[in-house]
């Protein structure tokens, strides 16, 4: 991510054809200018990695602070493994 750039969480609306999103779940973006341009997210998905999606596969949520600092701790231990 961006350094001073608050993060940003999306839901997932449609997992067709991506086995490492679940529809339903709230995932952690990582900041990614060139693919916004393409209507791509940079996404960490289940297996811990960022890996681009669609963007209509998601819609950008509001979390409270310590909702979303709770996710972002999880998404650092995820990706460590």
């Amino acid at each position: 991510m961006v350094a001073n750039t608050a993060p940003r969480f999306v839901i997932c609306l449609d997992d067709r054809g991506c086995e490492d999103l679940q529809k339903g779940k709230v995932y952690v973006v990582v900041e990614d200018r060139n693919a916004a341009r393409d209507k791509y997210l940079r996404v960490v998905d289940d297996s811990g990695e960022d890996y681009l999606y669609p963007e209509s596969h998601f819609s950008f949520v509001t979390l409270p602070r310590e909702v979303g600092e709770a996710l972002l701790e999880a998404s650092v231990r995820v990706r460590a493994r």
